[in-house]
């Protein structure tokens, strides 16, 4: 059983900065993947960015240059600075793990809202 537990959303002005941070915790096999999604009202749950425990990344094209994956293997905590915010980057943000890309590991979701 693995746990992921999301903190650092909220609400912050265009052009600001956050950081999101997601903690594994349980019995962490096989978890070469960690990352993102986010989920805007009304539209699908995309994949925003994840790290391989081999240090590759992945981004997706809207945030390429804004956004920055991490990751702490002792802790087993995966980070998202996220800068340039804009409102289009509004979502609930939920937190990825597992043996893909697509992890089977799910956090609560953490409420980004990027507004004037």
């Amino acid at each position: 059983q693995v746990q992921l537990v999301e903190s650092g959303g909220g609400l912050v002005q265009p052009g600001g900065s956050l950081r999101l941070s997601c903690a594994a915790s349980g019995v962490i096999v096989r978890m070469y993947y960690m990352g993102w999604y986010r989920q805007a009202p009304g539209k699908q749950r995309e994949l925003v960015a994840y790290i391989h425990s081999g240090y590759s990344t992945y981004y997706t094209d809207s945030v390429k240059g804004r956004f920055s994956v991490s990751r702490d293997y002792d802790t087993h905590t995966v980070y998202l600075q996220m800068n340039n915010l804009i409102p289009d980057d509004t979502a609930v943000y939920y937190c990825n793990a597992g043996s893909d890309p697509h992890g089977e590991y799910w956090g609560q979701g953490t409420q980004v809202t990027v507004s004037s």
